[in-house]
């Protein structure tokens, strides 16, 4: 069965996939802008201004992408030959193409972490300060944690590695591409995540829906140095504030719409284990879900072909991922399509 020409395609690979608003077209249009490489575009200045405020950061840097946040991020914190402790399946490490050895040479040091959150007695575990081992840099949180199904770390989970890198000395970062998820989940204001970490990457192109770009927090002199890295990688947009222009009405707009994707998400997820798919559904606790699939692609192409997008990230593991241009409307179809109802 393939998909009629006049009913929308349902793409839940990523969020990601969204396209911008007719507001945010409109505010792009209309940007005023300046030499952001010169810090002199009012709009990418209103933008840093508002996010930092927004996550209790004395200053932000726009930037193109997450990876480019996290990767001057880990530049700032360390120093060649150190290690950057992280939880396994980590983002910076899975899906950031070895940046970390590149470009800053660090590498990693993996704790476990079940469902995506790191006991911080293993972060302290994993700390190393012998002369015969490569002294660690930076710990790096993700929340919420991609490969674990979009799960949200526990604020006391959060807590005690605020404790361990104090205690220890080390700066703490977290990869919030996703953190007002986590704040949608927890119910709490985003601030009473990020104020226990030194730097925070805040992504505006996934949940909150914007075309282009990431925002990287924290104290004033910390951002002072990221500037130098951002224009190393490349990063300097120079009129970038059209882009940032979108990103503001994603920042404003977006987090009032994330937990109606919550709810859709736990919907499909439902559907899916009705059908006979494995899915955890502990795991499903902001937009995401993970279902273990044998053959998986067989099954996402014939879901395709029905209308339905979503993404095999293993031979026996799918994703879906839900966003704000996903409908109610939508959601039903998908849900009849995973369940072999869809006419």
């Amino acid at each position: 069965m393939t998909v009629s020409s006049d009913q929308p395609i349902i793409d839940l690979r990523s969020d990601t996939v969204t396209t911008p608003t007719p507001e945010m077209r409109r505010a792009m249009a209309e940007a005023l802008v300046g030499d952001d490489v010169y810090a002199e575009d009012p709009t990418v200045n209103e933008l840093q201004a508002e996010a930092a405020q927004l996550l209790g950061f004395e200053a932000g840097l726009f930037m193109p992408s997450g990876t480019m946040t996290n990767q001057v991020a880990i530049a700032v914190h360390t120093q060649r030959g150190e290690e950057v402790i992280c939880a396994e399946g980590s983002h910076i490490y899975e899906w950031e193409l070895g940046m970390m050895a590149t470009f800053s040479g660090v590498v990693p040091r993996f704790v476990p972490a079940p469902g995506g959150v790191p006991d911080p007695e293993q972060l302290r575990r994993a700390v190393r300060r012998s002369i015969h081992q490569s002294p660690s840099g930076l710990i790096s949180l993700e929340n919420t944690h991609n490969k674990a199904g979009g799960t949200v770390l526990p604020l006391e989970v959060i807590r005690g590695a605020r404790e361990v890198a104090s205690s220890e000395g080390l700066p703490l970062h977290l990869d919030g591409a996703r953190v007002m998820n986590a704040a949608a989940a927890l119910n709490v204001p985003v601030r009473e995540i990020t104020q226990h970490f030194d730097s925070v990457s805040l992504c505006l192109s996934k949940g909150l829906g914007a075309p282009v770009g990431s925002v990287l927090l924290g104290s004033r002199a910390f951002i002072g140095r990221a500037h130098r890295y951002r224009k190393m990688m490349g990063g300097g947009m120079r009129q970038a504030g059209i882009l940032a222009a979108a990103g503001l009405i994603a920042l404003r707009e977006g987090p009032a719409k994330l937990q109606d994707d919550h709810r859709r998400a736990r919907v499909l997820a439902e559907a899916l284990l009705n059908a006979g798919h494995d899915v955890d559904l502990n795991t499903v606790q902001t937009n995401m879900i993970y279902a273990t699939i044998p053959d998986a692609q067989t099954h996402v192409d014939r879901w395709a072909a029905q209308g339905l997008r979503s993404s095999a990230l293993e031979p026996d593991r799918v994703r879906f991922v839900f966003h704000h241009q996903i409908t109610d409307e939508l959601l039903e179809r998908a849900v009849a399509i995973v369940g072999g109802q869809a006419s």
